[in-house]
């Protein structure tokens, strides 16, 4: 089957592309519950913590099944289910023209987008890594910081639930150095974390404010648990680079009061997966060119 796979790469790239959609439709699932499934949790948390009684709308609201797989998909304003065929990756929503099957209210253009970006990525890393272990992490790798983008877009929040699995996965994988070994992962995570742990508590010192969430240093410590510490140098530069380059560009753009918060989970996630990728031949034409220069 290997050998199959090798010497048809057309098709095991196409397949990864074809997966990649169907994973994307899951997270978009993903994207929009998770965030609502962790604010129902907080909330009865509060009420179980605090001994209080929840008002008449929360409590239908808290009991109603609320996970990633219940209610099934519907619109949200006439809440009529979405069939089967109208949930097809991509193609559906250009059948339907972006709109509801039954009501024509427009759906986001979100939806084939990540589903469409999931599957591109998807096969690009399986281009580039082949029939591989490594291709296999990869795509999962790639899927979780899809996920963590999306997430974070819409409500600056990167969620526990995704980055410390992730970190934990990063470090059983590499028991068996499948991207790092596994000394250069735990020392990544340590490193990560306390990377962006020491600027958050430096820059609040100096200005008073909090400068990102604590879900930036999870995401990288897991971003070191998985390629270990010699990336971390290299995230963080591609990171912040883009980040500082998007945000002036935002800000010029669409006149964004340049004092709101911008997520900086979605620069670190790009940063990694270009890492993962291409981290080897950037490190290596970085040196060249210095020891030209010098």
């Amino acid at each position: 089957m290997q050998d199959y796979f090798v010497t048809h790469q057309a098709l095991l790239i196409s397949s990864a592309f074809i997966l990649g959609l169907l994973i994307g439709s899951f997270l978009n699932v993903v994207i929009h519950r998770l965030p609502i499934m962790m604010e129902r949790e907080y909330q009865r948390d509060f009420y179980s913590y605090f001994e209080k009684t929840p008002s008449a709308a929360d409590q239908k609201e808290l009991a109603q099944t609320y996970n990633l797989v219940l209610p099934h998909s519907h619109c949200p304003k006439c809440e009529t289910e979405i069939k089967p065929w109208q949930n097809i990756p991509v193609i559906s929503y250009l059948l339907l023209r972006g709109k509801c099957g039954n009501c024509g209210t427009p759906i986001s253009k979100r939806y084939p987008l990540v589903e469409l970006a999931t599957g591109i990525l998807t096969a690009i890393v399986v281009w580039q890594l082949g029939f591989t272990w490594q291709a296999l992490a990869g795509v999962f790798f790639t899927w979780a910081l899809v996920a963590l983008t999306g997430i974070d877009f819409d409500k600056q929040l990167l969620p526990d639930n995704i980055t410390l699995p992730l970190l934990w996965v990063g470090l059983l994988i590499n028991i068996w150095g499948v991207f790092a070994p596994l000394q250069d992962a735990v020392i990544g995570a340590i490193a990560g974390y306390l990377a962006l742990w020491s600027v958050f508590h430096i820059f609040k010192l100096v200005t008073g404010k909090e400068g990102m969430g604590a879900g930036d240093f999870k995401i990288l410590a897991a971003i070191g648990a998985w390629f270990g510490w010699q990336v971390l140098p290299l995230v963080i530069l591609l990171s912040a680079a883009v980040g500082a380059l998007a945000g002036i560009l935002w800000t010029l753009i669409s006149g964004r009061d340049k004092n709101l918060p911008i997520a900086f989970g979605p620069y670190l996630a790009g940063a990694a997966w270009i890492a993962m990728l291409w981290g080897e031949q950037i490190m290596g034409w970085y040196f060249r060119v210095s020891g030209m220069s010098s």
